[in-house]
């Protein structure tokens, strides 16, 4: 385990998700071309993604880098709950940008969640978002049923963030 995250698996999302989570995967066509592509990697490489889906990024957090950490926010009325991550791997190839963060302690959840906007031959734009977590916290053991479902709304809003955000042609 890299020092100060909370799961052993490190890296898994690129590959067989680890056993004895609960795993996580989905995606949303965001457009097509070359712009679609560099506007929605933009947004997902600056946390902008993760501001338009109604988390909480602090304003001085830099652009995503290997090894960054960034503490989140989730709010539902007056309740809010801190997500401090770890960014453990970083992609930024010609057809393929995006990210990998881990939990750290403090995270209501244990595992990793990649974030990947790619571009086929075709020029359809994707983003792609594959999970692997169990609950962290002894409140997100009792509530897991809805931690299970609050992680599927955020994902929903992560994809719509970006589908809403980019133009197609």
């Amino acid at each position: 385990m890299l020092s100060g995250l909370t799961y052993p698996e490190v890296g898994a999302t690129a590959g067989e998700l680890p056993p004895g989570y609960h795993h996580l995967r989905r995606s949303a066509l965001l457009g097509h071309g070359a712009e679609d592509f560099a506007r929605a990697a933009e947004a997902l490489m600056t946390w902008e993604m993760h501001r338009r889906s109604g988390l909480t990024v602090p304003a001085n957090t830099p652009p995503v880098e290997l090894g960054g950490d960034v503490r989140l926010t989730w709010s539902a009325g007056p309740v809010r709950v801190a997500i401090p991550c770890r960014v453990v791997r970083v992609v930024d190839e010609p057809s393929v940008r995006g990210f990998a963060y881990g939990t750290l302690p403090g995270h209501p959840e244990q595992g990793e969640e990649s974030f990947m906007v790619r571009r086929g031959e075709e020029g359809a734009v994707t983003l792609e978002i594959v999970a692997f977590s169990r609950p962290g916290r002894w409140w997100s053991r009792l509530g897991a049923p809805v931690a299970a479902a609050v992680q599927r709304r955020v994902t929903d809003r992560y994809l719509h963030a970006l589908v809403t955000n980019s133009s197609t042609s």
